[in-house]
């Protein structure tokens, strides 16, 4: 009964933490949600505003006369409405990697936190970093490409839900793309690879980013050429990070080799400083017992009894004697 009960004990504490951080997760989720709601409900009033704003890119491309067209019976609501709601996201980023943070920090060590917080800073600039990449670099240049190469006698009127659909998906695209030396720099802290061995699969790295330009853009030569370049600039500038960190762990390390050495050094010396010690104690403790133990085994003349002096053959014969006359005089009967 006792064991079961243990047994019990024992399954309910261990269901105890994990409990509590399922409540944790659930909370820091709510304050996500509540600060997204409140992003959201912030920029919903500026909806049209703001998808004005996102698709100025395509406006000043179009040709004369030519507008942006809604071809669904909900699309003019529902489209700056989705708008606001992926804007708030992006814009909650930053706040949503704190809570994250907040709940994988205590699990950490303290190196492991230095090490952590400056990479999730890194990646939230720099997804933003390619976000105003692509808005004011990538698409006024692939726009003027369309809208160049649009044939005589067609009206170029994009649909505005296939629009946001399209620059959403370029956002996401060359943010991501922007996190390449955030990868590069964790592979090396990791362990998993060095900047040598990152040098060697450049060719490979180079071929890759141009195929990845291919698969995320429209199929036009400009917008893979500025999604390929800046992934193969952003894997050298990481390249150059972890040469910066594999030298500073190579010195890290050589200087707790040092540390340990001197540390180890004169820990054996005090070891055998102290062997010396408790081995000369042992050997004045050893002389003092065996002083007087030779003492006792050879007494002195001075404590010797008289009475007990050994006799000499002489000293024996006339004492044999004079014990036999007395002897003899005892056993004659006086008269």
């Amino acid at each position: 009964m006792s064991e079961n009960q243990n047994d019990t004990e024992t399954s309910m504490e261990s269901e105890q933490p994990f409990m509590a951080h399922l409540i944790e997760l659930r909370d820091r989720i709510l304050r996500i949600v509540i600060v997204v709601i409140c992003f959201f409900l912030c920029l919903f009033f500026f909806a049209n505003d703001l998808y004005h704003i996102v698709s100025e890119p395509l406006l000043a491309q179009l040709p004369d006369g030519s507008t942006m067209i809604a071809t669904g019976v909900a699309a003019p609501f529902l489209t700056p409405f989705k708008l606001s709601l992926v804007a708030s996201i992006f814009l909650a980023i930053p706040y949503i990697f704190y809570q994250f943070w907040s709940f994988v920090a205590p699990g950490l060590y303290q190196h492991e936190k230095r090490l952590a917080l400056p990479l999730i800073a890194s990646s939230v600039i720099l997804f933003y970093g390619g976000i105003v990449f692509s808005f004011y670099i990538v698409f006024p240049l692939m726009f003027a490409f369309f809208s160049a190469t649009t044939p005589e006698g067609v009206a170029m009127m994009t649909d505005i839900s296939q629009y946001l659909d399209f620059i959403l998906k370029m956002f996401f695209a060359f943010g991501l793309a922007f996190e390449v030396p955030i990868v590069t720099i964790v592979l090396t802290i990791t362990g998993v690879t060095n900047a040598d061995k990152l040098a060697e699969k450049r060719p490979y790295v180079i071929v890759g980013s141009f195929v990845l330009g291919m698969l995320l853009t429209p199929p036009d030569i400009i917008s893979q050429t500025l999604l390929a370049i800046p992934i193969w600039l952003l894997f050298e500038l990481g390249i150059m990070f972890s040469r910066i960190i594999g030298r500073k762990k190579a010195e890290a390390a050589a200087k707790d080799d040092k540390e340990s050495t001197t540390e180890s050094s004169a820990q054996s010396d005090e070891h055998s400083a102290e062997n010396n010690e408790s081995s000369n104690t042992e050997n004045k403790s050893s002389a003092k017992n065996e002083e007087p133990s030779a003492n006792n085994n050879e007494p002195s003349a001075e404590n010797e009894d008289p009475r007990y002096r050994p006799m000499t053959d002489e000293e024996m014969e006339a004492e044999l004697d004079a014990i036999e006359r007395e002897d003899n005089d005892d056993s004659t009967p006086k008269p």
